[in-house]
């Protein structure tokens, strides 16, 4: 007896004309379809009728951070100059906060060239609280709300552990935790009155696991680690989320501390069989920062090619 349904073959199924597949809806995946081994096909064919989804998802179509005020600290440099760009690129508004007013303003200036206007240059030394006090109240009165945070200002060195000076542990400490500190605090009444905003914190594989020769460096990325996921559970029910990436070896000016020829080896210990780049990391904190992260909070991207697996 005829049922009037198509058997099913065992063999490539043919679509009915040559038309290219049809872009999705988000809608589709809220329905009963998305439920159904067949809810594919059939979300195909409505949207192929219906027509209503053209160019929606077009990539680099919208500027996901279209005219949000975003902080970048370190952003002179590396992976700060980077970010910074990215979000200009974004359509954020960047605020650059670098230690040198030289770098700060050169930096900004580069920028706004290619997207004219869009960032400002304030430079500060994150390690001093009065003076991350003093450069956030004159931010915050250029631009009242604060939406995006990245707390990537750090200093990086090797030396023995018993080699470590009281001093220059402090100094890791000042600049790598104590100005991530300094600056989300002061930002946070501007989230909190707002009732929504975006902290990412810039840490390293070596907060995750510890290297040798680093113990000062690791252990302050790993405390930012613990600061991001602390931070994360307190804030969520304000609708602020915090995050951190966590970078690979990664060529920036810090690699030129180490022998050159160590850095071949470093790619080839890479499963992805490279080093990263600053704009590699600069993608992941883009991610982050944008609407599409809005469910993700407290936790670390690990950005590193495979290093640590």
């Amino acid at each position: 007896m005829k049922t009037g349904r198509t058997p099913v073959h065992s063999g490539k199924m043919k679509r009915p004309d040559s038309s290219p597949p049809p872009r999705f809806s988000p809608l589709f995946f809220h329905s009963r379809h998305a439920l159904s081994p067949y809810g594919f096909l059939r979300g195909q064919v409505h949207f192929k009728l219906a027509g209503t989804v053209k160019n929606e998802f077009t990539v680099g179509s919208m500027q996901k951070l279209a005219g949000k005020p975003a902080i970048v600290t370190g952003a002179g440099r590396g992976i700060g100059n980077a970010i910074a760009r990215r979000f200009a690129s974004e359509g954020a508004r960047v605020i650059l906060i670098s230690r040198s007013p030289s770098s700060c303003g050169g930096a900004a200036e580069e920028i706004n060239k290619e997207f004219p206007d869009s960032c400002k240059a304030y430079p500060c030394d994150v390690a001093d609280y009065a003076a991350v006090q003093e450069t956030m109240t004159a931010i915050l009165k250029d631009f009242p709300q604060i939406d995006i945070l990245v707390n990537n200002a750090g200093i990086a060195g090797q030396s023995l552990f018993q080699e470590l000076t009281d001093e220059r542990w402090h100094e890791f400490f000042s600049v790598n935790v104590d100005g991530a500190f300094y600056a989300s605090r002061a930002v946070l009444p501007a989230m909190l009155y707002a009732h929504e905003g975006c902290i990412v914190n810039i840490s390293s594989i070596w907060g995750q696991r510890g290297a040798s020769c680093e113990v000062a460096y690791s252990a302050t990325k790993a405390a930012l680690i613990g600061l991001t996921r602390s931070l994360a559970a307190e804030l969520a029910p304000s609708h602020i989320r915090v995050n951190c990436v966590a970078p690979g070896v990664i060529r920036t000016d810090m690699l030129d501390e180490l022998p050159p020829e160590l850095l071949p080896q470093l790619a080839e210990q890479t499963p992805m069989g490279r080093l990263g780049t600053p704009a590699d990391i600069a993608a992941a904190v883009a991610f982050l920062a944008s609407p599409e992260a809005d469910f993700i909070t407290g936790q670390v991207l690990t950005c590193d090619g495979g290093f640590i697996l």
